[in-house]
């Protein structure tokens, strides 16, 4: 049986909603964007940021990588427990601080992740002029 790629059923789905239930979708879609939009502060996602409205958008909507990436599980992972950290989030202390720890572990991995892909010289050479000419374009 194939995953399922909805980002709002499979959401609903690990969270315990089963995809018929559509009365807390408004509240999943609100706490999934916001998901998204920290995840867009970490530098994961597209660059001009990601939302939906509905459950039609896919997991590689959000990620053109393949659907078995490592980078898309982990995705997937973080936006599952930063949304039941604020659509349920659990009443005891320990578990509370369990999960807040699984999140900051999770925004860690993604981090390096991207890094590892993406990184970018945050010091690179020096510009060398070949022909004389001004290396700021005046």
């Amino acid at each position: 049986m194939p995953l399922e790629q909805s980002i709002l059923t499979s959401t609903k789905k690990i969270l315990g909603i089963v995809e018929e239930d559509t009365s807390f979708d408004q509240d999943i879609i609100t706490h999934i964007n916001t998901a998204f939009s920290h995840l867009h502060q970490l530098g994961i996602g597209p660059q001009a940021g990601f939302v939906i409205d509905d459950a039609e958008p896919e997991w590689t909507d959000y990620l053109s990588v393949d659907p078995k990436s490592p980078i898309l599980n982990a995705v997937k992972t973080n936006v599952y427990l930063r949304v039941r950290f604020i659509f349920d989030p659990p009443q005891l202390p320990h578990v509370l601080n369990a999960m807040q720890e699984q999140l900051l572990e999770s925004d860690t991995r993604l981090l390096i992740m991207r890094e590892e892909t993406e990184w970018v010289d945050p010091d690179p050479p020096d510009v060398l002029v070949v022909d004389g000419g001004d290396p700021t374009g005046e």
